[in-house]
């Protein structure tokens, strides 16, 4: 059965713009997993103002290097015209259509809503509000004390001591200068 509650869907690609005249188009993917991008089968689309996904069948993908797309071809989707239309759509998949992962790897999205905590002090520093991706995915981290403002971790080990999903938090070693020391306040 299809969810009717958008929490229930990822998204894992954008479509950016048309690419060529047949109809395929550039895709700026959300996801570590190529195969979404690439292999046929069913996939989701929810277009600009829809509040329901739409049952669409990917024909075939690849990724263009150098750019960090890939290009998409969906079925019925044959002219520059179709493609265009479709420009902003968010290509989704059902929440628990999540691919398993090795120890020590996490999905993104797990990580919004968990508690940062200074590895030193055991004080918490914040909440993670999302995820930049960037060189290195980036914490966005509402502050404790000013939850409108954030700051902006890589997550890199430099600075990530652990991360523990179970007991939701992450310990963070101190970045002077980065996240402000409460005590010095």
């Amino acid at each position: 059965m299809m969810p009717t509650d958008l929490n229930e869907w990822i998204e894992i690609g954008r479509i950016v713009s048309p690419q060529g005249l047949k109809g395929e188009m550039r895709v700026y993917p959300d996801s570590d997993f190529p195969e979404r991008f690439m292999t046929p089968g069913e996939r989701w689309l929810l277009r600009p103002g829809a509040k329901q996904p739409e049952s669409i069948q990917l024909k075939a993908g690849r990724f263009l290097d150098g750019k960090g797309l890939y290009v998409i071809r969906i079925e019925g989707i044959e002219s520059i015209s179709q493609a265009e239309f479709l420009r902003g759509a968010k290509l989704m998949v059902q929440v628990d259509d999540r691919p398993p992962l090795a120890a020590g790897e996490f999905h993104v999205m797990d990580l919004v809503g968990l508690t940062v905590i200074n590895a030193n002090t055991q004080t918490a520093i914040g909440t993670v509000i999302g995820i930049a991706a960037a060189g290195n995915d980036l914490l966005e981290i509402a502050l404790q004390n000013a939850p409108e403002q954030t700051v902006l971790v890589p997550m890199v080990k430099e600075f990530v001591k652990s991360l523990d999903l179970q007991s939701r938090q992450i310990e963070l070693l101190p970045i002077p200068g980065l996240i402000p020391d409460p005590s010095s306040e």
